[in-house]
């Protein structure tokens, strides 16, 4: 079988010249979610899921997404698909705004974009066989029956199944790591040029998670893929991503190189994330937990800076004035929304 010919179409291609333009844009992106009732003020109840978030992703990189369960990680992922429609904002694929009339629609942007859920069992068919689950996206798109399976086999060869072990087999007579090897399959043979990744490793057992994990280094370098990789576990996004971006109460709090967040976090939300995470190495262990208290109520976020309740440097000025997310000089990736980083 000619590898070549059967991966071709999985291969990002775009070498238009100029210079090198973001493969995702997102602008001030929001989603509300009305719950009842009204607050002291007369407005309508909503819980800000997503509340102006801004980001870019780079052709070829990995932006890791991390933060507290709640902080609008997951939402963000479904607003990006259009799984749910955004209250406000704008979502820019290549250039085109997805869902402009004049830009791209969100029929077409599910070619280019594809996601990975964290529930590899609920995410599949469980009457379609495992060759029937990854060849409906391509049919649904307009490719024949015939080179769909072809597809079909030739990606889950791609992720480390034989297809004559496994194209016909269900997806109950799987194991977590096969199923969610299946599901990335699935997405790649839509031949996506970004995966959305939501928590698609935590389910599995650590050893699993590592060979999935090394899988999608592969991946990404074979095919010049872009990731957009979602994770409460630290060491996991500190180990795939190129960038991390870091979400509190549904904002962006602290975004840059993963080095420059890891070794020198500039948010006290950020250092206290890293601080928590589990240490073999007695001399880094905690005895006191970095950070302690629940995330205010969403419904009705504090004005001003949304961690101060948490941060033990908060001042007078973050009562009243939130903090914007910038760089300190023009010439630095490392972005912060804090009035007094450390």
């Amino acid at each position: 079988m000619n590898t070549t010919l059967d991966y071709e179409y999985l291969v990002d291609k775009d070498d238009r010249g100029g210079p090198a333009q973001p493969l995702l844009i997102v602008n001030e992106l929001k989603k509300y979610f009305p719950i009842g009732g009204r607050t002291e003020s007369g407005e309508p109840q909503v819980i800000h899921a997503v509340d102006g978030v801004s980001f870019k992703v780079a052709k070829g990189e990995t932006l890791g997404i991390v933060g507290e369960s709640g902080c609008g990680k997951s939402t963000t992922a479904r607003l990006l698909m259009h799984l749910m429609n955004p209250d406000d904002g704008e979502v820019i694929f290549d250039g085109e705004e997805v869902g402009a009339p004049s830009g791209i629609s969100v029929r077409e942007m599910r070619k280019h974009v594809q996601m990975v859920f964290q529930d590899s069992y609920a995410s599949l068919n469980p009457r379609l066989t495992i060759r029937d689950s990854i060849a409906f996206g391509p049919q649904v798109m307009g490719v024949s029956a015939a080179e769909a399976k072809k597809r079909a086999s030739s990606v889950l060869k791609l992720v480390g199944l034989a297809p004559e072990m496994f194209a016909e087999r269900y997806p109950h007579e799987l194991s977590g790591g096969q199923r969610q090897r299946v599901n990335i399959a699935r997405a790649l043979a839509m031949g996506p040029r970004l995966l959305i990744l939501d928590e698609s490793v935590s389910a599995l057992d650590k050893s699993v998670e590592a060979q999935v994990l090394n899988l999608l280094q592969s991946l990404k370098e074979t095919l010049g893929l872009t990731y957009l990789f979602i994770s409460h576990d630290l060491n996991v996004i500190q180990f795939l991503s190129d960038r991390v971006m870091v979400m509190y109460l549904g904002q962006v709090v602290e975004a840059g190189p993963v080095d420059e967040i890891y070794n020198t976090p500039r948010h006290p939300y950020t250092a206290a994330l890293l601080s928590s995470r589990p240490s073999m190495d007695p001399q880094k262990r905690v005895v006191d937990p970095p950070l302690s208290g629940d995330p205010p109520n969403p419904i009705n976020p504090p004005k001003g800076c949304r961690f101060r309740a948490r941060c033990n440097k908060a001042q007078l000025l973050c009562e009243h004035v939130s903090p914007v997310l910038s760089a300190e000089s023009s010439t630095s990736a490392h972005q912060v929304a804090c009035h007094f980083p450390l």
